[in-house]
């Protein structure tokens, strides 16, 4: 087994890399295809999820496997290798078994202990087969891993330790709050109509909402979705669909909105979602940190609000556009009057800035010719210091000046936003009268979420079965050598029992078959000692070195061996399926 992992996750990146490294379904066909074609991948597997991107081979040189597999994914990603190698991990033979199998029990995930990570390897290990580039490793692989997650949800309460992300994202939506009690009677907007939407249509359906409006690119998707919550058993749930471009209407009278697509852009914009909350209140909505109203900002406004440095309130005559001063140099959010534009300065500057800052006039004092610097300076200096006594204490560097805050008025509208990348402008986060939850802001949230009991038990069994998967592989290793050497000690019990006959003509039918079976027992005795201990030793650790040794004993054919591997692949292929 050479078992390699490439991949990134939001525990070794920023969402915001996430976010552009995200595979389409296509991509993801195609990276399969070329990471087969590849010289050192036999097999190749994707795992693709809105928090993780993971390549899964079967390779036989560690180095190079790593580079291609690498150089793949930065490629079929559209991120450069240099930038997205440093939130890159990799994980070889046990340790990329011990990965798959903590990601399918949901250790890895963000929210510890969710199931829907299941269904996500079952469907990357379908895709895999598909287009035909899992083998017998990947297979074996991603079906075990899928029963080592169903085992740790059924012998443990994992359950209990975490829940879906959608769950998790509508407990953030409801600060604190019982969700059932947040979301009864609410009008729900869903925005997609994949697994993870349906899932939040059932979990908004189960927890109260009164009505659920489902859009989708695809209106015939949004239908069936909607005619399933309308008539399931557990739910009393008013649902409808509507097309893609009544999504603003529907925005206006929905009080929570949950989207999660493959769309490539923006689903809903800053500017959209601004102007549902101010349909709902009638107000112009206001982006947080200067109080402007976003109404009156015109196109984009809320995203160039944002954007729009953090200045000091500097007033009067020290008001910053006075200043004759180059200020270009001084960072952005801090004023003029403060410490930080005067570092740096050489004195004869410090003076025409102590003199501006007292509402002086600005003196240009050139340095007298043949006056020592020194002495000069220090005069300058004594100044500044007396102009900075009679206008106030310089503030210390790199502290902002205060500025009033907004106070955020409770929100209408609440959006949760579960696509990678982004469905939700992450510019609403600033927007009054709305909450939006994200997958960034779910990552730090679930950073803090208490660890169940119950995690350490799901470890001992992943540790177990790593183990045992560890074992079964290496002696699968070595059963097409000891199944070579079988067949070698038959084809010489055959030649034998031909040239016996040959030399005794007359022996009749009962007496062959009679020495014919001593022969074969004979060898199957002398082979069955040795073949039963080579199995054993090399399923242990380190073991993989009696294939070896058997073949070299023996003489073996080397194609002989490939040919029985090839037709137990074979047979795998046939009688494949998810677990």
């Amino acid at each position: 087994m050479s078992l390699l992992v490439v991949g990134l996750s939001h525990r070794s990146a920023p969402v915001s890399v996430l976010e552009r490294a995200s595979l389409n379904a296509d991509a993801q066909l195609k990276l399969l295809q070329d990471t087969v074609a590849a010289e050192p991948a036999t097999e190749a597997a994707v795992l693709a999820t809105c928090n993780r991107i993971e390549l899964y081979a079967d390779v036989d040189k560690f180095h190079a496997g790593v580079a291609e597999l690498s150089t793949l994914l930065a490629q079929h990603s559209g991120v450069g290798l240099e930038e997205l190698t440093p939130y890159l991990y990799v994980h070889y033979e046990d340790r990329a078994v011990h990965h798959l199998f903590s990601v399918a029990c949901g250790l890895d995930s963000m929210v510890v202990g969710e199931g829907q990570i299941l269904g996500q390897i079952k469907d990357s290990l379908a895709r895999a087969q598909d287009l035909h580039t899992a083998g017998r490793l990947l297979n074996d692989l991603f079906q075990q891993a899928l029963r080592v997650g169903k085992r740790a949800h059924s012998e443990t309460g994992i359950d209990r330790a975490g829940q879906s992300l959608v769950t998790f994202g509508l407990e953030q939506l409801s600060a604190g709050a019982d969700v059932q009690h947040w979301a009864r009677g609410k009008k729900a907007l869903v925005i997609g109509a994949g697994s993870m939407s349906s899932l939040a249509a059932a979990t908004l359906a189960r927890a109260g909402v009164a009505e659920i409006v489902v859009a989708n690119r695809t209106y015939e998707r949004a239908e069936r979705l909607a005619q399933i919550l309308s008539e399931g058993d557990d739910t009393d749930v008013l649902a409808r669909a509507v097309p893609m471009d009544s999504v603003p209407v529907e925005l206006t009278r929905a009080d929570v909105a949950v989207s999660c697509t493959g769309a490539t852009g923006l689903v809903l914009t800053a500017d959209a979602v601004a102007a549902a909350v101010e349909g709902r209140t009638g107000a112009p909505a206001v982006e947080l940190g200067d109080g402007r109203p976003v109404a009156d900002a015109g196109p984009g406004r809320v995203r160039e609000a944002a954007e729009t440095p953090l200045q000091g309130a500097a007033t009067g005559a020290g008001a910053d556009e006075n200043c004759p001063l180059d200020l270009s140099p001084v960072p952005s959010g801090f004023s003029v009057m403060g410490e930080a534009a005067v570092a740096g300065m050489d004195a004869a500057t410090l003076e025409q800035h102590g003199a501006w800052a007292a509402g002086g006039a600005v003196v240009d004092r050139p340095r007298e010719a043949g006056r020592p610097g020194a002495e000069a300076d220090a005069e300058l200096i004594t100044a500044l210091a007396a102009t900075a006594t009679a206008t106030g204490r310089i503030p210390e560097r790199r502290r902002p000046e205060p500025v009033a805050e907004v106070p955020r008025p409770q929100p209408v509208l609440f959006l949760l936003d579960l696509a990678m990348p982004r469905d939700i402008d992450a510019a609403v986060h600033r927007l009054a009268g709305a909450r939006l939850v994200d997958i960034e802001s779910l990552a730090d949230a679930s950073a803090d979420a208490p660890m169940a009991a119950d995690v350490d038990m799901v470890r001992r069994i992943v540790a177990d079965e790593v183990a045992a998967f560890g074992a079964a592989q290496r002696a699968a290793h070595i059963t097409p050598t000891v199944v070579a050497l079988r067949s070698m000690a038959a084809d010489v019990v055959a030649g034998e029992i031909a040239r016996l006959e040959g030399r005794l003509p007359g022996l009749d039918d009962k007496h062959r078959a009679e020495i014919t079976q001593t022969v074969k027992r004979v060898v199957d005795k002398l082979l069955h000692a040795p073949t039963v201990r080579v199995k054993q030793l090399a399923a242990e650790p380190g073991g993989a070195g009696y294939a070896d040794a058997l073949r070299t004993l023996f003489d073996l054919d080397q194609e002989t061996v490939a040919s029985v591997s090839r037709a137990e692949n074979s047979t795998t292929e046939k009688n494949r399926g998810p677990a």
